[in-house]
């Protein structure tokens, strides 16, 4: 697992904190050792899953040099990659929790609509999917979970517009659910994931969210293996 991305296991919740230093970017590095994060979780038998970032920073996206400069093939790679986690953390079997530091732009927005539960930081940072403003068009995936996860009244104006928002107001849009102080927002996620581990029947979880998502992770299963 690579420095970027630390794991622990503690009362039964998996943390993951993604650190290198500078904006989270999304690197194959950091996205192959995000999975092996959550392949541990899932040897553990962790009772929920905790994904945070380091202080004023959640994810800027991915690696911008990769997707501007890394050849098709790599950016075609790198784009599955992040698809992959995207999708395993939204068809998860237990809850996961976002602890979001800070700025969670492009594929770090993604990442947030794909988490049950996703709690901000207060502060004055960016949340949004930026890719239309810079010359990207969304991916299918981040189109189907922005569609399951985004207020319809936003929809438009957080996608085709790359609208990009305060905490604050992302909790009206849906990127996130509430916001805490600054300091206490990864202690915050890892509490409410315990709770949520302690509170519910694994099994009737696992089912009723199956159930809910099905439509959504049907499609997101049909399109991760075909990105372009």
């Amino acid at each position: 697992m690579s420095e970027k991305v630390k794991y622990e296991l503690e009362s039964g919740v998996a943390l993951i904190v993604l650190d290198d230093g500078k904006a989270n970017a999304l690197s194959h590095e950091v996205l192959d050792a995000f999975g092996e994060a959550l392949d541990q979780s899932e040897r553990d038998k962790a009772g929920a899953v905790v994904v945070a970032g380091r202080p004023g920073r959640f994810s800027a996206g991915f690696d911008l040099s990769v997707m501007q400069g890394g050849g098709r093939e790599a950016v075609q790679l790198l784009a599955q990659k992040g698809a992959h986690i995207g999708a395993r953390i939204f068809d998860s079997s237990v809850p996961v929790v976002f602890g979001v530091t800070g700025h969670a732009l492009a594929m770090g927005a993604v990442l947030c609509l794909a988490a049950d539960v996703r709690i901000g930081a207060r502060g004055d940072y960016k949340l949004g999917l930026n890719e239309v403003a810079i010359g990207m068009a969304l991916p299918p995936f981040a189109m189907i979970l922005a569609e399951e996860r985004i207020s319809r009244r936003y929809l438009t104006r957080a996608t085709a517009h790359a609208e990009i928002f305060d905490p604050e107001s992302a909790t009206e849009v849906g990127y996130l659910d509430w916001v805490v102080d600054e300091g206490d927002v990864t202690e915050a996620a890892v509490r409410h994931a315990r709770v949520l581990s302690e509170k519910l029947n694994a099994k009737a979880h696992r089912r009723t969210k199956a159930d809910l998502r099905k439509s959504a992770s049907d499609r997101l299963r049909a399109t991760v293996g075909s990105i372009s």
